[in-house]
């Protein structure tokens, strides 16, 4: 049952732990003790080795490790035309913490030009790997969840329907700028999905004037913008968490509410989806999961070191069964190990554990990781 194409059986949702020269270079070049163009050649360096060790476990779908990024969405959203991060004094509070004071707004009528720094990133990212390289970047309803309608400048757009046409017409322009850069593996990354699945998210929407069932669906159908005449042979698929800053998280609540949706209504290949914990929900809603497309299981967490019993992995595989084909079922950790550039609290030889373990358990369950 191995699959040439992702998701793959062993897969990984894209960030991984800064090393010490990227986060010390990083740091020089806040300092403006080292320019651009050192600051890009040590992550070119750093980049290379870390293919090579996800090449070396096994691993077909190749990452970045999102290195050149400072959070998981906000590097792609402030270079999509007419938007822009800015400091908010106030930062998104996760459980007993806080990130740092950004959001993101818009300034101007959003669009995607071939000047993107993303698509470079993917260019040289493909270039040290012969296997599959596959690109992050955060689906487009990243750009108006956090902050609604008050991040979005009501004198360029004073009516939101024309404000989520551009962007998806701009998301659309982007998927294919990256299949001509020669990605044939995108995930969109949407938070969003999970949240409409937690009681105190739903009850902030209200607070602030939002219409949770009016957001759900516009974000499918701007999604569903994005994704129109995509090219057959790209693989795209979302992924969704519950937040992941620091081994933190911001919401929880299984996925029941959203799972009619997410799988029927939203064209992509595969569902990248966190089931690390009780935070998550059971594996009912897998039975929404229609013939043809893929649920990728995250069941080794991001968030703390300790390695998960490789008996309990199976179990919980084994248990998803009920509700959908062992033949529509990956594996892969529940999130990305550094969303953020701080990163998690684990080490980086038990990140590279865990994703040795989600390799081997797949072999032992596919016969395969590809």
């Amino acid at each position: 049952m191995s699959i040439k194409k992702g998701p793959f059986r062993a897969d990984m949702v894209g960030s991984l732990l800064r090393s010490k020269a990227v986060k010390d270079a990083r740091e020089k070049h806040d300092q403006k003790k080292i320019s651009d163009a050192e600051l890009t050649a040590i992550e070119d360096t750093e980049i290379a080795a870390l293919v090579k060790k996800e090449e070396a476990i096994g691993l077909q779908a190749i990452t970045d490790g999102e290195y050149r990024r400072t959070w998981w969405h906000y590097d792609f959203l402030q270079h999509l035309v007419g938007a822009e991060r800015y400091d908010t004094g106030q930062g998104i509070q996760f459980k007993g913490v806080q990130t740092k004071a950004h959001a993101m707004r818009v300034t101007g009528k959003i669009d995607f030009s071939a000047d993107h720094p993303h698509l470079a990133h993917f260019k040289y990212l493909k270039s040290v790997t012969g296997r599959t390289a596959k690109m992050t970047i955060p689906s487009p309803s990243m750009l108006h969840y956090r902050a609604g309608r008050s991040g979005i400048d009501a004198k360029v757009y004073p009516r939101m329907d024309e404000y989520y046409a551009d962007l998806g017409k701009a998301y659309n322009k982007a998927i294919k700028a990256f299949y001509d850069a020669g990605c044939r593996y995108l995930q969109l990354d949407d938070t969003s999905l999970a949240y409409f699945c937690d009681p105190e998210q739903i009850k902030m929407l209200r607070a602030r004037g939002d219409n949770p069932e009016e957001m759900m669906s516009q974000y499918r159908d701007t999604l569903g913008a994005a994704l129109k005449g995509r090219p057959g042979d790209m693989t795209i698929t979302t992924h969704t968490c519950r937040g992941n800053f620091r081994s933190t998280f911001v919401a929880s609540g299984g996925y029941e509410p959203v799972a009619d949706m997410v799988f029927n209504k939203i064209d992509v290949d595969g569902y990248f989806m966190e089931w690390d914990d009780e935070r998550s929900g059971g594996f009912e809603p897998l039975r929404f999961l229609p013939k043809g497309k893929k649920a990728v299981l995250g069941l080794v967490t991001t968030k703390v070191g300790s390695l998960e019993k490789r008996d309990d992995i199976l179990k919980r595989i084994e248990a998803a069964t009920k509700y959908t084909s062992l033949d529509q079922l990956c594996l892969s950790p529940q999130c990305g190990f550094a969303s953020t550039e701080e990163g998690n609290a684990l080490a980086e030889d038990e990140q590279w554990k865990k994703l040795e373990l989600v390799v081997s358990v797949a072999k032992e369950v596919w016969g395969g990781v590809g």
